[in-house]
């Protein structure tokens, strides 16, 4: 609460009390009360101002996955490349579930040659998912050796 720990509270308490001393205490105390009670409605108000401004909508909107608390960069990087993974591999499906009457049976090159199209298709490199190509790297990195730290741009 405002950076102040159990023991700085306490000792501004203890010198609340010695400052106000015990005969306007009573007093401060129910200014102090009134004044949180307005502070309550006054919020209270505000949220009903906005609930009717927005309508219906305000309430369907999930207030706790818009809290920033709750972004962890590793978790969006890791469901962007899920997400890569997962589309590039129902491309490859597609591919895979066209008929072969649907592909052209020749591709004419530049030279004006024809070659089959299954043929170009197997001479091209594979494409690797992003999960798949760090898969790849993570079994041929020599964990005995540190990783290269730039004392410099830090």
């Amino acid at each position: 609460m405002l950076g102040i720990n159990g023991t700085e509270m306490l000792i501004l308490v203890v010198v609340a009390l010695v400052v106000i001393g015990p005969k306007r205490l009573p007093e401060y105390a129910q200014k102090l009360r009134d004044l949180v009670r307005q502070m309550r409605r006054m919020a209270e108000g505000a949220k009903d101002s906005v609930r009717r401004d927005f309508g219906d909508d305000f309430n369907d909107v999930d207030w706790q996955k818009l809290d920033p608390r709750q972004y962890d960069p590793r978790r969006i990087v890791r469901e962007a490349l899920v997400e890569e993974d997962s589309a590039i591999r129902e491309s490859k499906l597609r591919e895979q579930s066209t008929p072969a009457s649907d592909k052209p049976a020749q591709a004419i090159d530049s030279e004006g040659s024809t070659d089959l199209a299954d043929s170009a298709a197997e001479s091209r490199p594979k494409t690797l998912s992003p999960i798949e190509r760090f898969q790849a790297q993570t079994v041929l990195r020599d964990r005995s050796i540190n990783a290269p730290f730039d004392t410099e741009a830090t």
